[in-house]
């Protein structure tokens, strides 16, 4: 018997959340927040307590489906973006050390000077 995509999507998130449920529930107190999310109760490494939320889905794609969902393109954009994030951290960095720099300079040369006018 032939499914529709929508049921078949339903039956996966439901597997797949329900072995997720699973493999949290040995060591954590799992919660059922939606029909497609979890969340389990932590403490952090300063005794503060928050929630860790999971969340699955099935994404059907751009356009109302007419786009099916590339999870490979997708990771390599990620994958892009974080190195160009890094790219611009690390330009960042080497202008404001290059700033510092400069600062450091114009401060000895006020100094010299000062001395030198006293």
């Amino acid at each position: 018997m032939a499914v529709s995509r929508k049921i078949e999507r339903e039956k996966l998130r439901t597997n797949y959340l329900d072995k997720i449920v699973e493999f949290f529930s040995d060591s954590e107190e799992v919660l059922r927040t939606k029909s497609n999310e979890i969340a389990f109760p932590v403490v952090g490494c300063e005794g503060n307590e928050d929630f860790i939320v999971i969340t699955v889905k099935v994404p059907i794609g751009a356009n109302k489906g007419t786009e099916p969902y590339d999870g490979y393109s997708m990771a390599e954009e990620y994958a892009m973006k974080m190195r160009d994030k890094e790219l611009k951290a690390k330009e960042k960095e080497e202008k404001k050390k290059k700033k510092i720099e400069r600062d450091e300079k114009i401060r000895q040369k006020k100094k010299k000077a000062k001395e030198g006018a006293e």
